[in-house]
């Protein structure tokens, strides 16, 4: 109890005004290119609650977790016969944070969808635990993955509007063999992972995923992120 007390104090001062101001004038006189936006527009796609539910409608899927949940946005949307909701603030069924969920979880699920701490060794952890619990035919989805332009990607947090840098995660993820892994072009970009083969593996030469710069994804999310529609994601599934 103490433990969790001490989280959910720390994560509401990392997202207090003041300490993302701090980081935003850290960002911005260290870091920031002056790269610009990608123009990436999601107004007329599709939003998470649709697809989601979709993908369950479509796939008969009977469980599902969240990681993540914060007030519910998705979560009280979602209509499944089994949910399990993971956050160590607020929302969900479960007060815990994801390591301490997967350390002593023994239950397996169709559709998992991770939106916890937008970092990438913490995403890549969601997912390489996700993997462990997840049933044959099941689908992994992960929120956040396409951001629009430095300060939205930037680590640590330095404004409302964050995505952190989940992509890296995702193009991580493509480097495997095992999981067939794309980003859907639908709010704010969702990774979809399905354990089986890998169809279009990434090769980086040289280049470790968590080394990679809001510079390598600028010039190259596209490839980096194998973007498709929310059509093309139906027909893949």
């Amino acid at each position: 109890m103490i433990i969790n007390f001490i989280i959910k104090k720390l994560i509401r001062l990392k997202n207090s005004s003041k300490v993302l101001k701090i980081f935003y004038y850290y960002h911005n006189f260290i870091h920031d290119k002056k790269l610009g936006s990608l123009g990436l527009d999601f107004t007329k796609k599709k939003t998470r609650f649709d697809l989601v539910q979709n993908i369950i409608e479509i796939k008969n899927y009977k469980k599902y977790l969240e990681i993540g949940c914060e007030h519910d946005e998705l979560f009280k949307h979602i209509n499944c016969e089994k949910k399990v909701g993971v956050d160590p603030v607020s929302g969900g069924t479960v007060r815990k944070t994801s390591d301490q969920f997967f350390s002593n979880n023994t239950d397996f699920f169709d559709c998992i969808f991770i939106d916890g701490l937008h970092e990438y060794k913490q995403v890549k952890r969601d997912i390489l635990n996700s993997l462990k619990f997840l049933n044959k035919g099941g689908i992994i989805l992960v929120h956040d993955c396409l951001p629009n332009d430095y300060f939205e990607q930037a680590v640590p947090r330095c404004q409302w509007t964050w995505k952190g840098d989940v992509w890296k995660a995702i193009v991580d993820s493509r480097k495997s063999k095992e999981i067939d892994v794309y980003t859907c072009y639908a709010d704010h970009g969702i990774g979809v992972i399905i354990k089986r083969p890998n169809r279009n593996i990434l090769e980086i030469p040289n280049k470790d995923a968590g080394s990679l710069k809001f510079e390598d994804y600028f010039h190259n999310h596209k490839n980096l992120m194998n973007i498709i529609e929310y059509e093309n994601l139906i027909e893949i599934i």
